[in-house]
């Protein structure tokens, strides 16, 4: 070999490496460029099937109705129930069938509405007070949508699920819990209660001694 192939030879080694790395991050480049497409891609086709859910609300309101309430609650049911709503069941009930089990929470609140007490409702004689209150009535019955929810469903084979199953049972798991409300007895407990706040309130006023009518039921 001569010296000047001698010579050459480290600049052709040097201009070889140089144009190895060149490729290197020329195809670096276009992976990078390529998957940063491909995942933009996804990202595309993703909104598409799955879109984000905007929530906008109206920026005027209207307002109805103002009314000025005088409710004394006076007692508060939190309650459970199960609920079980099927329909198409018997003998092709795995075909067709739907069931569905739903475990629902709700309240129930009861009191007296005192701006139904009228004027001959409260009077003295011999030093005594008479109160003649109006009848418990419920205030509030509803469920409570963060703890109520579907513990089961089964949907047949050849079933897409019956719709509005779920909002029928969840309007019945309300009245459910309303009479179970009803029958515990929620209404007496409340006029109780009712009349148990009001004699210290008016003991407390100076009346020494306080009688309570029966509940007027015409209001």
């Amino acid at each position: 070999m001569t010296e000047s192939n001698q010579k050459e030879s480290p600049k052709r080694n040097v201009f070889g490496l140089a144009f190895l790395l060149f490729i290197v991050l020329s195809f670096l480049c276009v992976y990078v460029i390529a998957q940063r497409s491909v995942s933009g891609v996804f990202d595309g086709i993703s909104k598409i099937f799955n879109p984000e859910t905007n929530i906008i609300a109206d920026p005027t309101t209207i307002v109805h109705e103002i009314r000025a309430i005088a409710r004394l609650e006076t007692i508060q049911y939190s309650m459970e129930k199960v609920i079980t709503a099927e329909t198409n069941q018997g003998f092709f009930a795995f075909l067709v069938g739907d069931k569905l089990l739903f475990v629902a929470h709700g309240d129930v609140i009861a009191g007296v509405d005192m701006s139904k007490i009228e004027d001959g409702d409260l009077y003295v004689e011999n030093e005594i007070l008479y109160v003649r209150l109006p009848e418990a009535e419920i205030f509030i019955a509803s469920l409570d949508n963060d703890k109520s929810y579907v513990y089961d469903r089964e949907i047949g084979v050849f079933s897409q699920g019956e719709v509005g199953l779920e909002t029928q049972v969840r309007q019945a798991a309300e009245e459910e819990i309303l009479n179970a409300a009803l029958e515990d007895g929620i209404l007496e407990q409340a006029q109780i209660n009712a009349e148990n706040y009001l004699f210290r309130l008016f003991r407390s006023l100076g009346y020494p001694e306080v009688v309570f009518l029966e509940p007027n039921s015409g209001n």
